[in-house]
């Protein structure tokens, strides 16, 4: 796709995901505010017997909520409450947030075999679960540890992520075999890079800001080290290990960057992205 001189690429697609660790919708445009996108990560799961938040970078607990997905039941707006939210379960059913809470959290414990609670609101000092394969080109830790979260969010590194087609296209050519699709690596924007634009383009962004369309600044913090949750199947993708291993390999674990909002605003699926 030919783009403008001076510009990084355009929005290819945006993501949101009402629920930490489900699945979450695809959006044709959507707010970003000083918290990232307008309803993202508003929700989680806390265990009740270990109090941390639940989190798929824990599979051998929570493998199963990538089998769950979250979507508003309207389109939540700047102001005013965030609008209830439907989750689809394993079996077809769907329950929703303007229902029982009791009775939400019953469905959901008995799901996920494991006492749970759905949250909005209110942890001073969140915390989840990560399990660290053993993996070349990754420091070795602890197989699994405690990892804390930014005070009364529910966001593990930043709010906002941002992922380019280059970055998934050089990984596709170290290894074939593997599906590099956007929906592994749970982006809020995915970014088609211009023809100009070629390997890890992200690798350079830190430290720099972009503008998305006419509204959009955002600031690129740092890179996006990825996590076991990039293996597990989802829908019609199947677990790989490879998809890890390959990024661990050629690009020291880091697949996108993380950002904060600069200046907040309307972005649209199509927005020209360029540097400031």
């Amino acid at each position: 796709m030919s783009q403008p001189e001076g510009t990084v690429g355009s929005v290819r697609s945006l993501y949101r995901y009402p629920v930490k660790s489900m699945m979450g919708e695809e959006l044709d445009s959507a707010y970003l505010t000083e918290r990232g996108l307008l309803g993202d990560r508003a929700y989680a799961l806390v265990d009740q017997e270990t109090g941390r938040v639940v989190s798929a970078k824990n599979p051998r607990k929570w493998a199963k909520l990538f089998y769950f997905c979250a979507s508003y039941k309207k389109q939540p707006e700047i102001e005013g409450d965030l609008p209830p939210v439907n989750i689809s379960l394993p079996d077809g059913r769907v329950i929703s947030t303007d229902h029982d809470p009791g009775d939400t959290d019953r469905v959901l414990s008995e799901e996920l075999g494991r006492e749970v609670k759905l949250v909005s609101t209110g942890m001073e000092r969140p915390s989840y679960e990560e399990y660290w394969p053993d993996i070349e080109g990754r420091p070795k830790r602890e197989t699994i540890t405690e990892e804390a979260m930014p005070p009364q969010t529910f966001f593990d590194g930043s709010v906002l992520h941002i992922l380019t087609t280059s970055t998934l296209d050089q990984l596709k050519e170290f290894y074939p075999e593997g599906r590099f699709e956007s929906r592994r690596f749970r982006p809020n924007i995915v970014v088609e890079a211009s023809a100009r634009e070629k390997g890890f383009v992200e690798n350079s962004w830190p430290g720099r800001s972009l503008m998305i369309g006419k509204e959009v600044l955002v600031k690129i913090t740092g890179p996006c080290t990825r996590c076991v949750m990039t293996t597990l199947a989802q829908g019609d993708l199947p677990s790989d290990l490879g998809i890890l291993r390959t990024a661990a390999r050629h690009n020291q674990v880091r697949v996108g960057v993380y950002a904060t909002i600069g200046k907040g605003g309307l972005t649209r699926r199509g927005d020209l992205v360029r540097p400031e």
